[in-house]
């Protein structure tokens, strides 16, 4: 989270700015201090809008690869990561995600293929909770 320690460290910056900014303002003529006082106040807003994009964006994580991780991006590779699972070949399976909470509906073949679809999906990063509504059914998807 590098982007947090460099957002704090320049808020600590900005909160010394008025200090300096007085100190100088105290001998510079009115008009000066008042363009300053103005500038480091645009400054400190800009600084906090920033703040906030970066905090929304970071809500929903981020991967290790770098990658902000939205339930979208989630679903996507909870369901590549089956697409190689030899338990769950000739598998029908739904995934959703909500909050980070996916859930995992439709048919496999075999008790071990369901079992196998829950630990992928919890062993996704991102994953904070699996809800496993898999069903078994000896039926081939086709």
């Amino acid at each position: 989270m590098k982007t947090t320690v460099n957002v704090v460290a320049i808020l600590a910056v900005l909160a010394m700015a008025p200090v300096a900014l007085s100190a100088r303002s105290a001998t510079a003529p009115q008009g000066v201090g008042e363009n300053i006082k103005k500038g480091a106040t645009k400054t400190k807003d800009g600084v906090v809008k920033g703040a906030k994009v970066v905090g929304n964006k970071t809500k929903d994580g981020v991967s290790k690869t770098g990658e902000i991780m939205t339930d979208g991006w989630i679903t996507s590779r909870v369901s590549a990561r089956f697409v190689n699972e030899d338990t769950l070949k000739n598998s029908d399976i739904n995934v959703d995600t909500s909050d980070h909470i996916v859930t995992l509906k439709g048919t496999v073949l075999t008790p071990a293929g369901r079992a196998r679809a829950g630990v992928v999906a919890r062993q996704t990063e991102g994953v904070r909770r699996v809800v496993n509504n898999l069903t078994i059914s000896s039926k081939s998807k086709g």
